[in-house]
């Protein structure tokens, strides 16, 4: 049975959207200037920054007229309450699991906010498993974390794509392994040298097509 290996934040779901969106609600709730919606965003660096430094951060600047409570809700779920799957990735979802590929997600971030981000979406009924960075104490592109994701659903790993919008934590994993990738690429130029994508596509839905439609 064939693996398919995606990638969440910024591929199955846009987190950057969802979080602006929760950004630009904080900022309106405490009276804070809509300008600042461009510094919060570089801040959280795409969700790369550590939340404990986003946190610092938000509270040097905000802390005399914020409470701490309002900066935790924000980066625990302000993204994750807000996160949504397009129709097109439903269906392309659909159609891998209806060719009998077994679709799981492998992605770095905290448990507690990324399950909800899939449960959230109906991702969890959508995929056989997922595997979590902070659960397996690995993160992407370490090959450990793959590893991790094709024995939770019981799947040899030889022969898997890795579909993502990182060429760091997708692209780069899925080279060291030997791995087959499918790059999202939002628009982006591919722009490393030492390592490259199996295949470009403009969004999930697409990528996903490619992969399935390969010759196995």
């Amino acid at each position: 049975m064939p693996l398919l290996m995606l990638d969440l934040d910024n591929t199955l779901v846009d987190r950057d959207a969802a979080f602006r969106d929760a950004a630009a609600d904080f900022l309106a709730e405490h009276g804070l200037p809509a300008s600042d919606l461009t510094w919060v965003m570089a801040t959280d660096a795409g969700g790369c920054t550590a939340r404990h430094r986003v946190a610092a951060a938000l509270t040097r600047r905000y802390g005399d007229e914020v409470p701490a409570t309002a900066i935790r809700v924000l980066l625990d779920t302000g993204a994750a309450d807000r996160v949504v799957l397009a129709h097109s990735s439903r269906k392309a979802l659909g159609k891998a699991q209806a060719d009998g590929w077994t679709c799981v997600i492998v992605t770095n971030g905290r448990t507690v906010q990324q399950e909800t981000k899939i449960r959230n979406t109906g991702l969890d009924r959508l995929v056989q498993g997922w595997v979590i960075s902070e659960a397996v104490g690995r993160k992407k592109p370490e090959p450990e974390i793959f590893q991790a994701a094709a024995a939770a659903v019981g799947v040899p790993l030889p022969g898997a794509w890795v579909i993502g919008d990182s060429p760091h934590a997708d692209i780069a994993g899925a080279d060291a392994l030997g791995l087959r990738s499918v790059w999202v690429t939002d628009g982006r130029p591919w722009t490393q040298d030492s390592y490259r994508p199996t295949h470009v596509a403009r969004d999930v839905a697409s990528a996903i097509d490619h992969a399935i439609g390969t010759p196995r």
